[in-house]
């Protein structure tokens, strides 16, 4: 018999093994950490497995789970029940259980582990996607039911676990508002248990420490979502906050509603991580409102394929402005009858171009160019080692952007005069 008081919001979780998957996502101090390994100790007392613990970083283990396993085993009294050893880091169990703890910074060693029925990974934003698909390979039994327990801090949108687990823009796959466990705090989606917690969640917290996260707020807005809240968002301050999505028939008739449009073609050039982006634009000068329309976003392809698949854009003569790194593609776009140019590039180029896209007073994007969402809607700058942004650098590598900045290669979004020499005419025909 056990007697353990525990924060009642993590009751029911304490004893809930109906689904294969366990996501709990929380702020700071809500004891999610906490409970999941008083979770995981019961669950072997009571039946003999094979549990495997998971941080990035194997040396994190030591002074995070492991520890936290130490201070229940004393605090409960366990030490007959369950032995700690420290070579290798894992917990014996005198009924043969057995938890071990890995690091996903030395993947191999992973490939000697096998009858492994139960998964907890620790801070598993700090996993990569990879990781966490080859754990899932790992977890197997002949007899026994097959759990993985996935705790987190919230990060941006854009990590994998926020992707996997609620919703993915650029696969279209949808699978929880994450707006809604934040008002239930709990919520069961096919196989997969969902859990939400917050320092007040934590009734052995000290009140000063819930202030402390409290002022926050004042200084560091996206910290304060993450810690006190425990929400997922935009982590960091966005490019382009004037950025929208339209549904496409909207977007085409305020395009079609502009009085002098002015229509451009970008493209960025890809092959094996990075990718061919081609978009198209249309600007309203008098507005200053710039409107993205159309995308062709693929990756590992060879010229020849791409040209035949934009064969489009040369029936139509379309100017496409791309980029100067990329000499011996543009020739070969232009000897397949793409009306292809360079566009310039200098020193500087990267900031000059995405102030001049920031100018604009909104930036409209059709909702079926889903790869210029993914990459605009919520792309921050990046950071140097002092935490001071970099203009002219991002957290991802944005190809829909640059596709946008050698579009815009030759305007001032002041005025936007175009050129007599390359002028466009607003033909609908080229929008469909």
């Amino acid at each position: 018999m056990i007697v353990k008081e525990v924060n009642p919001h993590f009751e029911e979780y304490l004893f809930n093994w109906n689904e294969t998957y366990q996501f709990l996502v929380g702020g700071y101090g809500s004891s999610k950490s906490y409970h999941t390994a008083l979770k995981i100790l019961l669950k072997l007392l009571k039946e003999k497995r094979t549990a495997l613990v998971i941080r990035e970083v194997f040396d994190t283990h030591r002074d995070s789970t492991f520890a936290l396993f130490e201070e229940i085993i004393e605090e409960l009294s366990l030490n007959r029940a369950v032995t700690p050893l420290s070579s290798p880091l894992q917990l014996r169990f005198a009924n043969g259980s057995r938890i071990m703890f890995k690091g996903m910074d030395n993947p191999a060693k992973l490939k000697s582990v096998h009858n492994i029925s139960l998964i907890w990974i620790e801070e598993c934003s700090e996993v990569k996607y990879e990781g966490f698909k080859e754990l899932i390979g790992r977890l197997r039994h002949p007899k026994l039911d097959l759990h993985m327990i996935c705790t987190t801090n919230p990060v941006g949108t854009s990590n994998w676990t926020y992707r996997h687990f609620f919703r993915d823009e650029r696969n279209k796959r949808y699978i929880l508002d994450d707006q809604e466990l934040y008002k239930k705090r709990t919520i069961v989606s096919g196989d997969t248990y969902y859990h939400h917690s917050t320092a007040l969640d934590n009734l052995f917290l000290p009140e000063s420490y819930v202030k402390q996260l409290d002022g926050l707020k004042r200084y560091d807005p996206d910290l304060y979502r993450i810690a006190r809240q425990g929400r997922f968002g935009v982590n960091g301050v966005r490019v382009l906050p004037q950025f929208e999505v339209l549904p496409h028939e909207q977007a085409e008739e305020c395009i079609a509603n502009i009085s002098r449009p002015i229509f451009r073609t970008g493209m960025d050039f890809g092959f094996e991580e990075s990718y061919n982006a081609v978009i198209r634009l249309a600007v309203d000068p008098e507005k200053k409102h710039l409107y993205i329309y159309w995308e062709y976003y693929k990756n590992k392809m060879t010229d020849d394929r791409t040209a035949e698949e934009l064969r489009e854009l040369a029936e139509k003569q379309e100017v496409i402005k791309a980029d100067s790194a990329e000499p011996k593609s543009i020739q070969y776009f232009r000897q397949q009858g793409f009306r292809m140019v360079a566009a310039r590039k200098f020193q500087g180029s990267r900031l000059q171009y995405t102030k001049k896209v920031k100018r604009f007073k909104k930036i409209i994007c059709s909702d079926r160019c889903q790869n210029a969402i993914y990459e605009l809607q919520t792309l921050t700058y990046a950071k140097d080692k002092d935490g001071a942004l970099i203009e002219d650098e991002f957290t991802i590598d944005p190809h829909t952007l640059s596709a946008i900045w050698y579009a815009l290669d030759d305007y001032e979004v002041a005025d936007l005069k175009e050129s007599s020499s390359e002028r466009t005419r607003p033909n609908r025909e080229r929008r469909k």
